[in-house]
């Protein structure tokens, strides 16, 4: 049984990034700055991968630069900007996003009641407040409601506004070959099968250089420090390998997730599935439990082997702070029971059936004072 339903924290690595990696580690371990033959082969394969990673999202490798993660490009993004400029956020933004934002001259998208930004809502924004640059999710880390980036992405361009996408949640997931279209991208491999601290931030230029981090001449002159390219080549190895079966792992995981909501609600006439109204991620549910605090769910699920969270593991630095669920207007007490499931590219039918199980056990105990039998 695999009991893991956090994948939207982060990801087991991918076999064949992990085999990528040791081949790179062995093979091409130089530093790619260096001028000796060796070095010039590493520099060589970093290239190539910033190629591949560029054609995975049509954008052009130029444009892409090499970070530890989404939330170091989200905030070298924001930290760019002048402090007086006009930036408009989503209301259900990550931290990463929400926090390198502040001591500008924040603007707030809403979202409806599915947990979605409207394109007129912001079109309107626009004309009024003319902002520097617009920053909406492509999909949404807590809820796995999709973004209409690409809609949001054209209006931009026809208004002369830069407009940025954290795809942390949507890369490996789901297919990313027109993310291109936006002028600024951020991700992280760890989300879809690479390692933890590498990243890339997609600038609208190869000009653009905004020289985040200073010292030598890495990355074009705009992130100094030697590349890590074993973590790079790993990760741009486990968006290839996903990518070419992404329908067909969509079409079988949203059954299983739609079919796990089904056997809840038919035992817990009140749950609430949050944005099950809109195009979600395949993988994710979002829960108000009709009943009992969260973190009991979660560390009663936990004692039986399943990993679950109770919201975004980055907000406040700690779990339990839904910004979806506070954007939507919840209660207080209604915060304090929100748990979320996001399953993986290889959850089996067992695996969920054993999770729905769990659930309904833990119920049973938490109704008997939580003394386990």
């Amino acid at each position: 049984m695999n009991g893991y339903f956090d994948y939207n924290a982060t990801t087991p690595l991918h076999t064949a990034a992990s085999d990528a990696w040791l081949r790179a580690s062995e093979k091409h371990w130089h530093n790619p700055s260096s001028l000796y033959r060796d070095a010039g082969l590493a520099s060589h394969q970093l290239e190539s991968a910033r190629e591949r990673l560029g054609n995975l999202m049509g954008a052009e490798a130029e444009r892409i630069v090499f970070t530890s993660g989404a939330t170091e490009s989200n905030n070298a993004l924001f930290t760019s900007l002048p402090a007086d400029a006009v930036v408009v956020i989503s209301a259900i933004e990550h931290p990463s996003v929400r926090e390198a934002a502040r001591g500008r001259n924040v603007m707030e998208l809403p979202v409806n009641a599915a947990g979605v930004v409207e394109v007129d809502e912001l079109k309107q924004l626009i004309i009024s407040k003319r902002p520097a640059l617009v920053s909406v999710m492509a999909a949404n880390n807590e809820s796995g409601a999709l973004q209409p980036w690409r809609e949001l992405a054209a209006l931009c361009r026809e208004q002369d506004v830069l407009f940025h996408t954290d795809a942390a949640q949507w890369l490996g997931k789901l297919d990313a070959a027109n993310l291109g279209e936006c002028d600024f991208i951020t991700g992280s491999a760890h989300k879809f099968g690479g390692g933890k601290g590498c990243g890339f931030l997609v600038l609208p230029t190869e000009d653009s250089r905004l020289g985040f981090i200073r010292g030598g001449p890495q990355e074009h002159g705009r992130r100094a420090g030697t590349e890590n390219y074993p973590a790079i080549e790993a990760m741009v190895t486990a968006l290839e390998t996903v990518t070419p079966r992404l329908s067909e792992i969509e079409h079988t995981q949203s059954k299983l997730r739609d079919g796990f909501i089904a056997a809840l609600r038919a035992r817990f006439e009140l749950l609430r599935v949050i944005s099950e109204s809109a195009p979600r991620l395949w993988n994710t549910v979002l829960m108000v439990m009709p009943e009992h605090d969260n973190l009991k769910w979660l560390t009663r699920l936990s004692r039986r082997g399943f990993s679950i969270s109770t919201g975004s593991a980055c907000s406040s630095g700690k779990e339990g702070s839904s910004v979806v669920v506070t954007a939507l207007g919840a209660s207080a007490e209604e915060l304090k029971r929100v748990v979320r499931i996001s399953g993986g590219w290889d959850t089996k039918v067992a695996d969920w059936q054993a999770l729905e199980a769990a659930f309904f056990e833990v119920f049973e105990e938490l109704n008997r004072g939580g003394r386990p039998q």
